[in-house]
């Protein structure tokens, strides 16, 4: 019956039931239970503070959401759709154990800035347990960049042999990837961390509240400025959301490089079959399922950014019950981005390095050529003029069959007098990488440099 909902005064008829379900939200915004119970406890003691409520009462709503809390987490709570969400349920719950006392503990707030409230306590957990995610994986990259120095491969532009690289430099560039994907995480948090406990419906409350006092209590540095903004605001949702799908695209860009590194045209790494999958029908195969599936969840967060985004792109100020469509898009990309992290830091600390047929890739293609044009810079001919004569070597290599190191003195002066025998310790893999010894090059010396300042910043 309508009398029966804590909202239901005004209302002659019952809900239909089918409309019930189809409103409620208690199947997946059950989750906030722990911080619906934290923000009730606090809010509580502020109208006790306040004298808004005799403290009496709030020791005993304190008292009963503690004893709400033990029973969800011991399993025991039966969540009811007919109470539609995850702040009506405790607060039946609480009034159902403790009498009159718990039908206060909703003085001076709304769900509107309750339910902001939660997500935002909520969010604030999971940004520094999906950070801690970030560390454990960068820990991993820079565990096979230290163990693998020296180890070169070939890197790529348009998937073509540009230049030989250290398989350890390879590794640092995605320990730049994801260090910048913890910034963006704790940029996010810096703008979420403020209350918006206080807001009421959307005008404040004409209650004689104390939210710094209640920002105290939740940890939180400071509280929001504007009532309409602090229960309208999804932009920190939406923010986490984009830099979760930064986030997955760098994951789903390592994943492709595992993928293809993984064939058997590469052979360049290995993955544990603790991550790999046989077969029904090819008994040799072994399958890299866990980067291609990684690769396609981060199509799946993606989505998750554009549907809140459409969500929210015509709502008007305030609040709008469309905005209860925030929380499965949010939960599921945290349990995405969380999941995929925690298999990838756990896979590649594990995975195996090939470093032979690594290093025969790098000496195939005419990686050094440029190093040859570095050459006759160096002997004074402009680089436009050595890009020439570089150009018509590997021309004259790929008709006969040939690779820069396979030239004779007589050959390799034919193209430029200019050079000389020192070109055959110009142009080794070894002398490749270790010429690029400036800030941010794969030399051995730099990448180790690197290695240690990415260790010391942990």
């Amino acid at each position: 019956m309508a009398h029966e909902k804590l909202w239901g005064g005004r209302f002659s008829e019952p809900t239909d039931q089918f409309v019930e379900e189809f409103t409620a939200s208690i199947d997946f915004d059950k989750r906030l239970y722990h911080q619906d119970i934290r923000g009730s406890i606090a809010h509580a003691r502020m109208l006790g503070k306040q004298g808004i409520l005799p403290m009496a009462e709030v020791e005993k709503i304190v008292a009963g959401l503690q004893e709400v809390l033990a029973r969800i987490e011991a399993g025991k709570f039966d969540f009811s759709v007919a109470l539609e969400d995850i702040h009506m349920n405790i607060e039946a719950r609480l009034t159902e154990k403790i009498g009159e006392a718990g039908k206060r503990l909703h003085t001076g707030r709304s769900r509107n800035d309750q339910v902001a409230l939660d997500i935002r306590l909520y969010l604030r957990d999971e940004i520094v347990e999906i950070s801690a995610y970030l560390d454990m994986l960068v820990d991993s990259l820079i565990y096979q960049a230290e163990a693998n120095l020296g180890v070169i491969m070939p890197g790529y532009t348009h998937l073509q042999t540009a230049q030989p690289i250290l398989f350890s430099h390879h590794m640092m560039a995605y320990v730049e990837m994801f260090t910048r994907d913890k910034g963006r995480m704790e940029d996010c948090l810096r703008r979420m961390n403020v209350l918006p406990l206080g807001a009421g419906a959307l005008a404040g409350t004409t209650f004689p509240i104390d939210r710094e006092h209640v920002a105290e209590l939740l940890d939180f540095p400071g509280v929001t400025r504007n009532s309409l903004d602090s229960v309208s605001d999804r932009d920190f949702a939406l923010e986490f959301m984009g830099a979760s799908s930064i986030l997955m695209m760098h994951l789903s860009r390592f994943s492709e490089e595992l993928i293809l590194w993984s064939t058997s045209e590469f052979k360049f790494v290995e993955l544990t079959d603790s991550f790999c999958t046989g077969s029904s029908i090819m008994p040799q195969k072994k399958n890299p399922d866990v980067p291609e599936l990684v690769r396609g969840k981060t199509g799946r967060v993606y989505g998750n950014l554009m549907a809140l985004l459409t969500v929210m792109k015509a709502l008007p100020l305030a609040y709008n019950k469309d905005m209860q469509e925030d929380k499965e898009p949010l939960f599921d990309t945290i349990d995405t981005v969380k999941g995929s992290l925690k298999i990838f830091a756990d896979m590649v600390r594990e995975m195996r390095i090939n470093a032979g047929n690594m290093r025969a890739a790098a000496a195939k293609g005419f990686s050094t050529a440029t190093d040859v044009a570095d050459y006759l810079v160096r002997q004074g001919m402009p680089f436009r003029d050595a890009h020439e004569v570089v150009g018509k070597t590997v021309a004259y290599c790929i008709a006969n069959g040939k690779d820069l190191p396979d030239l004779t003195m007589d050959e390799w002066q034919g193209f430029s007098d200019k050079i000389g025998e020192d070109i055959f310790d110009a142009i080794t893999l070894e002398a490749s990488v270790n010429a690029r010894v400036a800030t941010g090059g794969t030399a051995l010396e730099r990448v180790k440099a690197e290695i240690e300042r990415a260790k010391v910043g942990r």
